[in-house]
C-alpha cells in the first residue's frame, strides 16, 4: 500500500494525509482499550495500518534538500530515543495500575498535542531551494510506469538494498519489541534504563551522522555512507564476539550493538536513498524505494518471530537477540561490500 501511496503523494496533500492516519491509528488504540481481549489483533492490524505510511510522508519533507541529513537525523531521533522512552512510561503507568489493554490508548491521546504543534510548523516548512533541486535534483510524485522504468534500471541495488534492509529490520524488531525482556534476562528491571540505554545511542548517532550534509559530491556521500553502514555492522559483530568470550559487559554491548544497528538503519531509512537519486538525477522520489525495502523488511521480521515462538518457544529473548546479531552482522557484511562494489563502478550522472 505505501509503495504506491508514498511514491505518487503530492506535496499539498501530505498534511491532511498525515493528520487523518494518525487520528485513525489512536481511534484504533481506544477500540482496542474498550473491546474484549479477542478482538485485540484486529484493532492492533488497524492500528499499524496507518502508521506503516506516516515515516514516508514526514521523510518526503526533508528530502531533496542540502540538509537532508541533518534533517533526517534529528527525525530519526524519534524512532531509537522514544521507544525507550515509550517502554519506560508504559512501565511507569502499569505501576500505577493504569490496565495493561488500556495503557496504550492513553499513551496516545497524550501525544496527540504535541503532534497538532509539529504539524502546525511542518506545514511552514519551505519547499526546497532552487540550489537545492539544482544540487539534489528535483523530486517528483511516481507513476506506474516510472517505477517499473526504475526498477528495470536500478533492479541489482535496489534487491541488495532490500536484502540488507531485511536483515536490519529484523533485529530492530526484536530489540525494539522485546527490549524488555532482553534486559530482563540480563538481570536488569529498572524501566529507566530502557530509556538511558537508546539515549545514548541516539546520541552518538546524531554526533556520527550530523557531518555528512557537510559532503556536496552526492556520488562521495553515497559511498561514505555505504562505508559506514559497514563499519556499523562489524561493531555489532564485534560487540557480540566480545560478550561471548565475556570481555564485555551486557549493558555496554546492548549500547554497542544499538549503535552498529541504528547507524545503517537510519541510513538506509532514506539518507542513503537520497543520495542514490540525486547521484543518478532520478526522476522520482525515495519514498518509492523506501516502501519496497521496507515492505520486505518487516515481511521477514514477522516470519522469524513466527519460526521462534513455534519452533523454539522457550528460547530466552537475550539469547534469540545475540544469535541474531552475529547471523545478521555477518550476512549484512557481505551484502553492503557488493553494494559498494556496484556504486563505486558506477560513475554519477553529471549535474
Amino acid at each position: 500500500m505505501g509503495i504506491k501511496i508514498i511514491a505518487e503523494l503530492k506535496p499539498e496533500k501530505r498534511l491532511s494525509l498525515l493528520r487523518n492516519l494518525l487520528l485513525f491509528a489512536t481511534f484504533s488504540l481506544i477500540g482496542f482499550a474498550m473491546s474484549p481481549y479477542e478482538w485485540g489483533p484486529f484493532w492492533l492490524f488497524l492500528n499499524g495500518l496507518p502508521l506503516g505510511l506516516v515515516w514516508g510522508i514526514v521523510f518526503s519533507y526533508c528530502e531533496g534538500r542540502r540538509i537532508t541529513e541533518v534533517l533526517t537525523v534529528i527525525l530519526s531521533a524519534n524512532f531509537i530515543f522514544s521507544s525507550g522512552v515509550a517502554k519506560s512510561l508504559g512501565r511507569f503507568l502499569l505501576t500505577y495500575d493504569i490496565p495493561e489493554q488500556i495503557m496504550p490508548a492513553v499513551i496516545a491521546v497524550c501525544s496527540l498535542p504535541i503532534f497538532f504543534i509539529s504539524a502546525y510548523f511542518l506545514k511552514r516548512l519551505p519547499p526546497p531551494s532552487l540550489k537545492d533541486m539544482e544540487t539534489k535534483s528535483v523530486r517528483l510524485p511516481m507513476s506506474g510506469t516510472d517505477r517499473k522504468n526504475f526498477l528495470l534500471k536500478y533492479l541489482t541495488p535496489i534487491l541488495l538494498f532490500s536484502f540488507v534492509y531485511l536483515l536490519l529490520t529484523v533485529l530492530r524488531d526484536v530489540r525494539d519489541n522485546f527490549m524488555v525482556e532482553i534486559m530482563v534476562d540480563m538481570g536488569i528491571g529498572n524501566s529507566s534504563v530502557f530509556a538511558m540505554t537508546e539515549l545514548a545511542v541516539t546520541l552518538i548517532i546524531l554526533f556520527e551522522l550530523g557531518f555528512i550534509y557537510l559532503i556536496h559530491e552526492n556520488h562521495k556521500a553515497l559511498i561514505i555512507n555505504l562505508v559506514i553502514c559497514l563499519a556499523a555492522v562489524l561493531i555489532i559483530l564485534g560487540a557480540s564476539i566480545l560478550l561471548t568470550a565475556e570481555k564485555l559487559s551486557p549493558l555496554i554491548w546492548m549500547v554497542f550493538t544499538g549503535i552498529g544497528l541504528f547507524l545503517p538503519y537510519i541510513i538506509l531509512n532514506g539518507i542513503a536513498y537520497d543520495r542514490f537519486i540525486a547521484t543518478y538525477r532520478i526522476k522520482g522520489n525515495v519514498g518509492f524505494i523506501m516502501y519496497i525495502t521496507d515492505a520486505i523488511g518487516y515481511l521477514a521480521s514477522v516470519s522469524v518471530l513466527i519460526v521462534k515462538n513455534f519452533f523454539d518457544p522457550n528460547l530466552h529473548w537475550f539469547d534469540f537477540y545475540k544469535s541474531m546479531t552475529f547471523i545478521v552482522g555477518g550476512a549484512t557484511a557481505v551484502a553492503l561490500v557488493f553494494l559498494l562494489g556496484y556504486f563505486v563502478s558506477k560513475k554519477p550522472i553529471p549535474v
